[in-house]
């Protein structure tokens, strides 16, 4: 489903997960073979581990912005805070600073701190034990999160159901060519305004109003906007008002994820960002009961359509919910901080956190975390380093695939268009409307344990094992319309399209902002995604606006044969170009993008006769393994003079490899 942007909001690093910039320049370096670079030589008694040159700089950034306070003495620290506290009139706080600022620097040794007290200990404590134990505040915003998300999944809902029933009214319900343009465009309008205009308003809007005023601004627009499509006589004027429906959307998609991400704390921030996912789908479910509610509704004296208005206006209800509530909510204590905002920062950060040391440390936190940020933002052209580096292209080129498969993989296709292709096989109208309820509610049913699932099987293998079954029951649905009966015509549609909403759910649904969140390097993780967001924005654009013709053109069967195709492609560039991210540090990832594309390729063309072997002729074969970690070598035989901190990854030169490595040591 069209995702907005749940990671962009990974913005303000915490004392427990990485920061936003690059410390140092880096040039481009050209791109060795990992093999080469691993290679062990005669006589070392050990396999040589020496990193990639070209990461050098790369990887000492992000262990520094992994915490800026590292390494820093106690008493250099504490003359930091005292002079900090100074300089922005906050040296009422500054016991608690002290506090928070030694926690910060090292989280996990907080216990042997000296000057904390054993209630400042208790709550810091509570943050790993209880993770889901926060404040009244908190929990309000990660309300107002589901139902901004909610907001998004209703409109692809609403205008599933009102599309069987407003072109007939417009002039445009036929089957010409030109017709299903037109209901493509009037459908896609929101979605073109995001790719080209509305998603690009998100910054200046963020940087001159703060967060709160914009979610604000952006859901007063998209409910207004509904209201307004719900009155509209013509086509054109339905696709003027859902276009500008488009400026509630896309800002409004990428500033709460980040909004909620700036406030929640670390250990909870990544389900936060899986609730976006999860409460669109829900939106979508919800959006779909509204449709068969409104359905039966008659039309009034000078109204006609009313049932189809009603859908329309009614996907706005969640956006001015939040507009009630949002201006009574803290604002984001990183947007503040930037704004000079100290004492109103720590203010909220109050409200958010249990105890004032988990406020101060945070507040301290992120005022170091943007000192660096800014130290290191001018000058520097990152969006030709995203692309010049090796490593950041290759990252680039990934989450561009996730991003891009979440669209024509089909799964908007079922969203906007399954009440028409309900239709189109032989139901009723209500039937079509009580069926795309039916797939609304697997899609929501089924998002709820890819929260574990992502973490449990990895993100590559999820999309691995998925997308071969998403295409089968594509090419199920579309095949079905040949059944020559009604029956079984009817019964083979429904079970393709419900089948494949479970194989999505915990699959290409939650995977891609996951994935490319984690794929970019710190300095350039919120450029990157922001084209991984445009990326899906754009074709989500793209498939709404052709669907239509391609329906008409080709019937169901060559519909969905077409994406049926594009699943099995899928899973080809997914096999050859998508690396894991799952369980990988900072350091691990570097080394992990930064081996050359056509090596990993390959690796992914190995991995075909192995899970031949291993899955359907159930052979006992041993996995290659593409890196192995310090661990894997510790667990090998060789003796261990000199370890490297864990997390630096080798580069294995294929089966056997240990074993070529351990005849190299005599």
């Amino acid at each position: 489903m069209s995702k907005s942007d749940p990671i962009q909001s990974i913005q303000s690093p915490t004392p427990f997960e990485s920061g936003p910039a690059l410390m140092s320049k880096f040039d481009e370096k050209p791109e060795i073979s990992h093999h080469e670079r691993h290679t062990p030589t005669p006589g070392n008694s050990r396999p040589s581990s020496r990193r990639d040159p070209s990461l050098n700089e790369l990887t000492a950034a992000n262990a520094k912005l992994a915490n800026p306070l590292h390494g820093i003495s106690r008493e250099q620290l504490l003359r930091d805070v005292e002079r900090f506290a100074e300089e922005k009139n906050l040296k009422h706080l500054l016991p608690e600073l002290r506090k928070g600022a030694l926690v910060a620097q090292d989280p996990r040794s907080f216990e042997s701190i000296d000057i904390l007290e054993e209630e400042d200990k208790y709550h810091l404590r509570r943050e790993t034990t209880h993770r889901y134990s926060q404040t009244f505040t908190l929990y309000h915003m990660v309300v107002m999160g589901s139902l901004a998300a909610a907001v998004q999944g209703m409109d692809e809902a609403v205008i599933n159901g009102a599309q069987i029933i407003y072109p007939k009214q417009f002039g445009i319900g036929s089957k010409s060519e030109h017709d299903t343009w037109l209901v493509g465009l009037v459908n896609s309008a929101p979605y073109m305004c995001c790719a080209f205009v509305g998603c690009w308003l998100t910054e200046p809007l963020n940087n001159a109003l703060g967060r709160k005023k914009t979610i604000f601004i952006t859901c007063l627009i998209s409910f207004l906007t509904c209201i307004w499509s719900a009155f509209t006589n013509t086509w054109w004027h339905l696709f003027i008002a859902r276009f500008f429906l488009g400026f509630g959307i896309g800002p409004k998609s990428a500033t709460v994820p980040v909004y909620s991400a700036e406030c929640a704390p670390a250990n909870i921030r990544g389900a936060l960002v899986m609730m976006w996912q999860m409460w669109t789908a829900f939106g979508i479910m919800f959006g779909d009961l509204i449709d068969v509610a409104f359905f039966f509704i008659p039309d009034k004296p000078n109204i006609t359509g009313l049932n189809w208005r009603l859908m329309l206006g009614s996907a706005g209800i969640p956006a001015l919910l939040v507009c009630l509530q949002v201006m009574f909510a803290p604002e984001s204590p990183r947007w503040l901080i930037g704004r000079g905002r100290y004492q109103e920062a720590y203010n909220d950060l109050c409200r958010l956190r249990f105890s004032p040391v988990q406020a101060a440390r945070d507040l301290y936190y992120i005022h170091v975390s943007l000192a660096v940020e800014n130290e290191i933002s001018s000058g520097r052209n990152r969006l030709w380093e995203m692309w010049s580096v090796p490593r950041n292209r290759n990252a680039a080129i990934a989450s561009f695939i996730v991003m891009f498969g979440q669209q024509f993989c089909g799964v908007n296709v079922i969203a906007y268009y399954s009440s028409t292709v309900f239709v189109e096989s032989g139901f009723s109208q209500v039937s079509a409307l009580l069926s795309s309820f039916g797939f609304g509610l697997i899609n929501f049913l089924f998002a709820l344990p890819a929260v574990f699932t992502i973490d449990t099987f990895g993100r590559r293998n999820l999309l691995l094992f998925t997308f071969p079954f998403m295409a089968i029951c594509l090419l199920i649905t579309g095949f079905s319309f040949w059944s020559p009966t009604r029956e079984g015509q009817l019964a083979g549609v429904s079970l393709g399209i419900y089948l494949f909403g479970m194989f999505y759910s915990p699959g290409e649904g939650p995977v891609p902002f996951t994935y490319s969140a984690e794929a970019f390097p710190l300095y350039i993780r919120n450029l990157g995604m922001s084209f991984a967001t445009a990326t899906t924005w754009f074709f989500n654009f793209v498939l709404s606006i052709t669907f239509p013709s391609l329906l008409s053109a080709f019937k169901p069967q060559g519909a969905f044969g077409f994406y049926a195709a594009w699943c099995c492609i899928l899973w080809v560039l997914i096999l050859l170009f998508v690396r894991e991210t799952k369980g990988r540090t900072l350091e691990e990832l570097d080394q992990v993008f930064s081996l050359p594309m056509h090596q990993h390729a390959a690796y992914g063309l190995r991995q075909v006769p192995y899970g031949i072997r291993k899955f359907l002729l159930r052979q006992d074969v041993k996995a290659e393994k593409l890196y192995e970690t310090d661990d894997d070598l510790r667990a090998s035989s060789f003796d261990g003079e000199s370890e490297r901190e864990r997390g630096n990854l080798v580069r294995k030169g294929g089966e056997g490899d240990l074993e070529k490595r351990a005849e190299g040591r005599t």
